[in-house]
C-alpha cells in the first residue's frame, strides 16, 4: 500500500470518527464521558476503572468502533493555521491558561469549533479553533485562536500538556491502556456503548 493510499484510509477513519461522534452527540441521550484505565477485556466488553478510582464502567465496543491514538506532541508542532482544541482555565484578563492542547489532523479540521464549558475540572473550558497568531508573552507563549463567533487568547505554560492524534486499532484496547470516551451511550442495564474511543500510547493518559 503506497503512502497516498495509507493517508486516504487514515483520513477516512478520522472522518468516520468525526461523523460518529457528531451524530451521537446530536441524536442520542443520555451520554457519559469516560476517563479511565482498562482493567479487563471480555470480547467486545471492556471493564474500565475511572481515573479517580471511584467508578467501574462496563463498556461495549461497537463492531465498527472508531479508534484514535493519543501521542505526545510539542509546541513546535503547532503552526499558523493549525486547528487545535484547548482545555483552558479562564483568567482575570479574559485569556485562557492552557491546561492541555490537542492538535487535530487536517481530516478533523472543524471538529466542535467554538468555545464552551468543559468538565475536566471546575470552571474549565474547551476552545476548538484555528491558530491565527503565535507570540511570546510575559506569562508564556500566547496563541490567538479564531473561530466562527469570536476569538480567544490562549497562554501556554510549561505545565501545558500537548498531544496529537494518530490512527489506532483494537489490539490497543487491553488491560492497562488509558482511554477517553467522549460520548458513551448509557443502556438501561447500566452498561455503556462506545462508538469511538481515544487510547493513550506508551502509558499516556488522554488528557481530555
Amino acid at each position: 500500500m503506497d503512502g497516498i493510499t495509507r493517508r486516504a484510509f487514515g483520513a477516512a477513519g478520522f472522518a468516520l470518527l468525526l461523523a460518529t461522534t457528531t451524530t451521537l452527540a446530536q441524536q442520542q441521550s443520555p451520554t457519559v464521558r469516560v476517563r479511565g484505565t482498562i482493567e479487563g477485556v471480555d470480547g467486545p466488553m471492556l471493564t474500565v476503572k475511572s481515573r479517580d478510582g471511584q467508578t467501574t464502567y462496563k463498556v461495549k465496543t461497537a463492531d465498527n468502533v472508531a479508534l484514535r491514538g493519543i501521542v505526545k506532541a510539542s509546541l513546535s508542532d503547532i503552526k499558523q493555521n493549525s486547528f487545535i482544541g484547548v482545555t483552558g482555565m479562564p483568567q482575570a484578563d479574559g485569556s485562557q491558561k492552557a491546561v492541555e492542547i490537542h492538535i487535530f489532523p487536517e481530516a478533523l479540521r472543524g471538529t466542535g469549533e467554538g468555545h464552551r464549558p468543559w468538565d475536566l475540572m471546575p470552571n474549565s473550558t474547551m476552545t476548538n479553533a484555528t491558530v491565527a497568531q503565535m507570540v511570546k508573552g510575559v506569562e508564556g507563549d500566547e496563541i490567538t485562536l479564531k473561530y466562527k463567533d469570536g476569538e480567544k487568547k490562549i497562554v501556554v505554560v510549561p505545565s501545558t500538556i500537548i498531544v496529537t492524534y494518530v490512527p489506532a486499532d483494537k489490539s490497543e484496547l487491553k488491560p492497562g491502556a488509558k482511554i477517553f470516551i467522549a460520548a458513551a451511550k448509557k443502556n438501561d442495564d447500566g452498561t455503556l456503548d462506545a462508538p469511538s474511543i481515544s487510547v493513550g500510547r506508551d502509558g499516556l493518559a488522554p488528557p481530555m
